[in-house]
């Protein structure tokens, strides 16, 4: 019995034709390169912070932060302005995308994730649903 051919296929080589950009793991903000970089400053046998997602919380997912001297097999690496983050490879689908910020304010210090794959959160915005 002979195979149906759903569809052809040709290869051509693109030249002086841009493709669309992919989209980045992670992108800091400058107020997040500069607390990374004071950070690392104050830890000098770390060479980047590693970002992680774990169950937690009344919705599901939170953030996880941790010094990293090395990056893991699986993990992906993101070197923006001299600044290395390094993503658990159980966060990248979720993180893709995500602007990383680090904000101050009278009460608070902290780093902010802007990620548009999230669909919803709980009330005091530590965990996620994706």
């Amino acid at each position: 019995m002979a195979t149906k051919v759903v569809a052809t296929a040709t290869v051509r080589a693109l030249k002086n034709r841009k493709l669309m950009p992919m989209r980045a793991a992670l992108v800091l903000t400058p107020a997040a390169v500069k607390r990374i970089k004071e950070l690392l400053n104050e830890k000098p046998e770390f060479t980047g912070l590693k970002v992680g997602v774990r169950q937690r919380g009344c919705n599901g997912l939170s953030y996880t932060l941790d010094y990293a001297k090395e990056k893991d097999k699986l993990d992906e690496e993101v070197i923006q302005d001299g600044v290395r983050v390094f993503i658990d490879k159980k966060a990248q689908l979720s993180l893709l995308g995500t602007e990383m910020d680090y904000v101050q304010s009278k009460l608070a210090a902290e780093f902010v994730f802007n990620n548009p794959n999230i669909k919803g959160t709980c009330g005091c915005g530590e965990s996620f649903s994706i």
